[in-house]
């Protein structure tokens, strides 16, 4: 990059537009200022041209002037006025008129004397360094010596070029003084027009940088009409909009987390000081109170793992973008989840039917999702009661004979951290159910829970598209 260039860019951008708007109308008013004197030019060549051909000196004003160069009769000066008149014959030998400047002789104006062309028009300098347009042409009989016979002559009628060059040199100094000021005026004009077009863009410059310095994304930009700076505002507007929203979603995450992680880690200090006040003071806690005591802390250290395991899982970097999807068998995903789920409640009966379904999932994710549906179903069942599973066309069903979810809770059930009045005494952080229908809706599905057809008991459902065969070669 050239030093020019390199400072022309660290200019602002309304003086560079201003400069490029000045440069592009004075290089078009040059471009039409020359078009326009080269054009007055040849049509001031082609007038005088004409003018030449048209001025033919009358015979017996040639016949005078014949005499006269040779001697033998005066000649009036103000006979032919306006023209320069030059007889010339076959050997270049000229005679003109008195008090003129002789004109030189070209080979065309010779060849016209010698009767080998008709015409010749041409430019030519007299002896005096006068520029002059001359236009030879034929004597003819007619016109000529006493007798008839021409001699081999030819007569040149000349103009000087003056006549041209002054009103173009005139015409020059007007293009050019016309071309200054319309350069200086499209400057102005292009610095009045950068300054109008670039508002918007200084109006958006000073939103973000208002919002840099305040970190206040409540600020909007009127938008108005459908250019492109509308069109950069209203995504800035979108923009500002979404990360105040993201920000409240986060400040609302961290405040939930704390509340729900305050709990466990409340009653796992205080059992964990019981124990420890007993070994400072030396006094033994009965066996039976001491192994609640280690059973409480084991069931908070498994929650508050639990609570930490789902904070990560929300919090991965690929949580909104995850990685290539898998074709997966979704019966061998149940079955592997209905494994842990009889684990977990060996009281419960656990009965299942799965027919293949292949789908396309992240299979780790789609794991943890069924297996958080089974959770619930065996968090909520009653003892010695019976979880039914089914797997049919793609849908997945969980059904447990538990105290259902009323009907005004379940357009919550999804959200995070959310958990029913009746199920707060329950462990669990609120998270599952909200880590499956993300999960779902990933994977091109959807997930829901409704009540039981006979009232009694929850079912859910994970629907996902697929198919009961696998795909070829898989």
């Amino acid at each position: 990059m050239t030093e020019p260039l390199r400072r022309f860019r660290a200019l602002p951008l309304r003086t560079r537009l201003a400069l490029l708007v000045a440069t592009a109308v004075a290089v078009a008013v040059a471009a039409v200022a020359t078009a326009c004197w080269f054009v007055t030019k040849a049509q001031l060549d082609q007038q005088m041209d004409n003018s030449l051909r048209s001025s033919q000196v009358d015979g017996r004003y040639l016949t005078k002037l014949y005499s006269y160069c040779r001697g033998t009769t005066p000649l009036p000066p103000d006979s032919f006025t306006g023209y320069t008149v030059q007889l010339v014959d076959s050997q270049g030998t000229v005679c003109i008129t008195p008090n003129a400047s002789a004109l030189s002789v070209s080979p065309a104006d010779i060849a016209v004397a010698d009767g080998q062309q008709p015409y010749a028009l041409h430019s030519a300098k007299a002896e005096d360094g006068t520029r002059m347009r001359v236009y030879t042409y034929p004597l003819l009989p007619s016109a000529s010596t006493p007798g008839g016979t021409s001699g081999n002559i030819a007569v040149s009628i000349a103009r000087p070029m003056s006549e041209i060059d002054k009103p173009l040199s005139t015409l020059a100094w007007v293009l050019l003084i016309v071309s200054g000021v319309g350069a200086i005026g499209a400057g102005a004009a292009g610095l009045w027009v950068a300054r109008t077009g670039l508002r918007p863009v200084d109006e958006l410059t000073e939103t973000v940088e208002h919002v840099a310095r305040t970190e206040d994304l409540t600020v909007r930009i009127p938008v108005e009409g459908e250019d492109e700076i509308a069109r950069l505002s209203r995504s800035f507007n979108s923009m500002t909009a979404s990360l105040a929203s993201s920000r409240d979603r986060q400040a609302q995450l961290i405040a939930d987390a704390g509340h729900e992680l305050r709990t466990p880690l409340t009653s796992l200090r205080t059992n964990i000081e019981l124990l420890a006040r007993s070994d400072d003071t030396g006094r033994a806690i009965p066996p039976d109170d001491r192994r609640a005591l280690m059973t409480s802390v084991k069931a908070q250290m498994t929650e508050l793992a639990s609570l930490i395991g789902d904070l990560q899982e929300l919090a991965r970097p690929d949580a909104a973008n995850p990685g290539p999807l898998q074709v997966v068998a979704l019966h061998d995903i149940a079955d592997t989840a209905l494994e842990r789920a009889r684990l977990r409640g060996p009281e419960l009966t656990i009965r299942a039917d799965l027919t293949p379904w292949y789908v396309r999932a992240e299979p780790a994710a789609l794991e943890r999702a069924v297996v958080n549906v089974l959770d619930n179903a065996v968090k909520f069942s009653p003892p010695r009661g019976t979880i039914e599973v089914a797997l049919r066309d793609g849908e997945l069903t969980v059904r447990d004979h538990g105290p259902g979810i009323p009907a005004e809770e379940l357009p919550h059930v999804f959200e995070r951290f959310w958990r029913s009045p009746s199920a707060r005494q329950l462990p669990g952080s609120g998270l599952g159910l909200s880590i499956v229908a993300r999960t779902v809706q990933q994977s091109g599905g959807e997930v829901t829970l409704r009540p039981a057809p006979d009232g009694t008991g929850t079912v859910a459902s994970i629907r996902l598209p697929g198919a009961p065969q696998p795909p070829p070669g898989l």
